[in-house]
């Protein structure tokens, strides 16, 4: 089994991101007071997010067709306007 941790709770916002913004993780629309809030650049999240730490062995295991991965991996998509355009930020990295 592959082990998981609390990769954080904040998310930077790229230069230059305007609103509209909207957040999603593993595609699913988080709503804004509730399961987050933006201070400044930064998206911050009310709970911990959890992503999935592979070992080597397990990863060349996967990319050989062995097996899958079946640990939790929170991804999290961030859509927001900069420069008139929208734009999206995928599988942003997620800080402590």
């Amino acid at each position: 089994m592959a082990e998981t941790y609390e990769a954080g709770r904040r998310v930077r916002l790229p230069n230059g991101a305007e609103r509209p913004i909207k957040v999603f993780i593993n595609g699913v629309e988080q709503k804004e007071g509730t399961d987050y809030s933006i201070h400044g650049r930064e998206i911050v999240f009310s709970r911990p997010l959890v992503k999935e730490r592979v070992s080597s062995g397990r990863w060349i295991a996967m990319t050989l067709g062995l097996f899958g991965s079946y640990g939790k991996n929170e991804s999290v998509d961030v859509h927001f306007r900069r420069a008139g355009k929208t734009q999206v930020l995928s599988d942003a990295k997620v800080v402590d």
